[in-house]
């Protein structure tokens, strides 16, 4: 399994059930790795999506204690139902999209890491695991920097051990 965030320099990842930057470029590497294969999401990142709707070209699958949520999609009620269902699917077809409660349960389960670091420090209330700490996880990739709207940011590849 893989997981795909954008992090502020603390590894801050939202603010107010939203991203704390849009960059094209950082949605269209999402897209490109995300395409034709299982998204796994909580409700409210979920919700955080346009239209509040399901990613198109994918299988969605969310997380939601809510017995009651219809998301348009696969629900799954507990991390044993999610674990169950994604059985199913190829391990390197999963990515786990958010938010920073499915990221925290889902971490150990995961092997590779895209993260977009964005060199900058936002005010943020959600929170990735900061990768750089983790002594069985190493940075194994590191794009050239880019910049948007003044904001440089860089895609890197993180790896279980």
């Amino acid at each position: 399994m893989k997981m795909i965030a954008a992090v502020d320099n603390n590894w801050g990842i939202g603010k107010d059930n939203d991203l704390l930057a849009h960059i094209p470029g950082d949605l269209k590497y999402f897209k490109e790795k995300t395409l034709g294969k299982v998204v796994v999401m909580g409700r409210k990142t979920l919700e955080s999506l346009p239209g509040q709707k399901p990613l198109s070209e994918r299988t969605n699958i969310v997380l939601s204690s809510d017995k009651e949520y219809n998301a348009g999609c696969q629900v799954c009620h507990s991390k044993e139902e999610l674990l169950k269902e994604l059985e199913q699917y190829d391990s390197d077809d999963i990515y786990i999209i958010g938010g920073a409660k499915v990221y925290e349960e889902m971490c150990e389960r995961c092997d590779t890491y895209f993260i977009t670091k964005i060199n900058n420090t936002f005010d943020a209330d959600r929170y990735f695991i900061n990768l750089d700490e983790c002594k069985n996880v190493e940075m194994v990739w590191e794009s050239g920097s880019q910049e948007h709207k003044g904001l440089e940011y860089k895609f890197t590849e993180y790896r279980r051990k």
